[in-house]
């Protein structure tokens, strides 16, 4: 149960950052307590994900879907660049999320 938790924080991070990216580009202040309202479940879940992975294998794949996820909708829903440099990068950012569940 614990890296369900884990995953449904990266997905609440990801969606944190969309609706940041959202207030940026209107302003509007719904998006404020969106914002809050997902990092506040992302942190949660994450603390019950820590419960039964160790702390530096969730953080860091919590970052790792945030960071990803992140890039991933920039890139394909805010027409951001996708250099291959980028992508490259943010591939082995999820590799080696995969890696450090792989391995604990």
């Amino acid at each position: 149960m614990s890296w369900i938790y884990l995953v449904l924080a990266g997905c609440m991070e990801i969606c944190g950052v969309i609706a940041m990216k959202q207030f940026a580009l209107t302003s509007k202040k719904i998006y404020l307590l969106a914002i809050a309202l997902l990092f506040i479940c992302s942190l949660f879940l994450l603390s019950l994900a820590m419960k039964g992975i160790a702390m530096g294998v969730a953080y860091a794949i919590w970052t790792g879907i945030g960071a990803g996820g992140g890039v991933m909708i920039g890139i394909i829903f805010f027409k951001e660049s996708k250099g291959a440099l980028k992508i490259i990068l943010i591939t082995l950012i999820l590799l080696s999320s995969i890696g450090l569940k792989l391995l604990s």
